[in-house]
């Protein structure tokens, strides 16, 4: 592995890698020779951004919620990231104008519940920055959750400090969703990050993403989920790889993810488990990768398999008979 390449990361994650290829935080951050290799499959705007754009900082994809891109900018850039064409391609912090035009965006649509901070990485704004976000949303009566998305526990913690996790409280409910793939990324500074973060009393949860050659492998995932949870976070999401250019190594098939799902089923607390999703290209949002433990046989008779993989003939309740008048 190119140490040059090694010493763009943070000095934090430098310190973490091993000086190897198959290392699995490198992979995620080292560019590869594997991303120009001719993939047919990607797209551009692999899950619709520019579809469901409402203004420059502005995505809403669901009736509810809406994410907020206060910055372009990262920490660190992940190789399989499904904006890693236009990140950190621009400022790193949005000027004033598209951040009054993204707010009244905000004001005045009744409908949106949720604010959902992500990039980019929102938490490399200056705590003063985000406060002052946060102050106007608050002032915002139909909005009663804030979530922020972020990489920065796990790539950089020393940045999670105190003004920080003081500028992300808020009146309203908020959380944090980390982004994090292997047990690894899990150091005592990470976790003294998180803890910091719970403390405040900011919900936690995850997101990971299913990656060929860094966790697609059921006990990893395992390890990994055990250890959010231990540390108060609830793993959320496993997303099934977008199709980005360059990131076909990283791919696996569905049907390994749902195997992987199904492996884990029983093995792991409810409190570990995350919903496997594809976010289906286009804008049309994510929908769970399921493999279904129950089919219907006939109007009277379910099968139904459980944890073990043995089958069962399940009966639904009798109705009840009509009462005639």
């Amino acid at each position: 592995m190119s140490t040059m390449l090694v010493k763009k990361l943070p000095i934090y994650l430098q310190e973490q890698i091993d000086q190897d290829l198959h290392d699995p935080i490198a992979l995620q951050y080292v560019r590869s020779d594997h991303e120009d290799l001719p993939d047919p499959q990607a797209l551009r705007d692999p899950i619709g951004d520019e579809a469901k754009s409402k203004s420059k900082l502005i995505i809403h994809r669901y009736p509810d919620r809406v994410l907020f891109l206060p910055t372009d900018h990262c920490a660190v850039y992940c190789r399989f990231c499904f904006r890693k064409d236009r990140v950190g391609q621009g400022g790193a912090v949005a000027d004033d104008k598209d951040i009054d035009e993204a707010l009244a965006y905000l004001r005045e649509n009744e409908n949106i519940w949720e604010v959902i901070f992500s990039g980019g990485d929102p938490l490399i704004l200056s705590p003063r920055r985000l406060e002052n976000l946060i102050e106007k949303i608050n002032t915002i009566p139909h909005i009663s959750v804030i979530r922020f998305h972020t990489r920065l526990p796990v790539v950089d913690p020393k940045r999670v400090t105190p003004e920080l996790v003081k500028a992300l409280t808020s009146s309203k409910a908020t959380y944090l969703a980390v982004h994090v793939n292997h047990p690894d990324e899990l150091t005592d500074d990470a976790v003294t990050a998180l803890k910091s973060l719970h403390q405040a009393g900011i919900n936690l949860i995850s997101q990971t993403v299913l990656l060929k050659g860094i966790n697609n492998n059921a006990k990893i995932l395992e390890k990994l989920f055990r250890n959010l949870v231990a540390h108060n976070v609830k793993p959320y999401y496993l997303h099934h790889p977008d199709l980005v250019h360059g990131t076909a190594h990283f791919r696996v098939e569905m049907e390994e993810g749902m195997s992987l799902m199904k492996e884990l089923r029983g093995k792991i607390s409810g409190l570990c488990w995350p919903t496997y999703v594809l976010d289906i290209p286009g804008g049309y949002g994510k929908v769970p990768i399921n493999d279904s433990y129950v089919r219907r046989l006939n109007a009277d008779k379910w099968h139904v398999e459980d944890i073990h993989g043995c089958h069962h003939i399940y009966p639904p309740p009798h109705k009840k008979d009509k009462v005639h008048e």
